[in-house]
């Protein structure tokens, strides 16, 4: 009999829930990026895996070409390459993505321009949502002291009532 059916039950589906996790992590990091693909020169290809790390997948986009598997990512992950391999800045390679795709392309893009709006826009709609909390609260109390009647018709309720002052 084998060791593995000794194990608890609950240990057994662990260890096989891991296993499953294990080889699915392996088989990801193997498909995204091919040996081939890879630059000989390990300064450059550093350079090269910095850059996808900057560069959104325009298929994907919520991820970078460096952790997408899209056909997309692939192809630009090989122009990354071959314009550093040409002898192409980090800046040149990011000029023509940015010509290409835009400041979407970018997965930290400038806060300039329109983009400006959407780094701000956050903020200010939280500012605003304050503002109109303490505006609800301060009118609330307001409605509160408004209520409040004056000495003078106070005691002229108590009177009507027939209450003793």
């Amino acid at each position: 009999m084998r060791a593995w059916h000794r194990l608890p039950g609950r240990l057994v589906g662990v260890t096989r829930s891991a296993a499953a996790v294990i080889v699915v992590l392996w088989a990801g990091m193997a498909l995204a990026l091919d040996p081939s693909e890879m630059l000989d020169d390990p300064a450059l290809e550093a350079r090269a895996r910095a850059l996808d790390h900057e560069l959104r997948c325009v298929k994907c986009q919520a991820e970078s070409i460096a952790s997408s598997n899209a056909d997309w990512a692939r192809d630009a992950r090989a122009v990354v390459r071959e314009m550093i391999a040409a002898g192409a800045t980090d800046e040149e390679v990011r000029a023509e993505f940015l010509r290409l795709y835009g400041d979407f392309v970018l997965m930290n893009p400038p806060k300039q321009g329109w983009n400006l709006i959407v780094w701000l826009a956050g903020p200010a709609l939280l500012l605003v949502g304050l503002g109109v909390v303490v505006a609800a609260q301060r009118h609330r109390n307001a409605g509160r002291d408004a209520d409040a009647l004056a000495p003078d018709e106070e005691a002229r309720l108590k009177e009507l009532l027939g209450e003793d002052a």
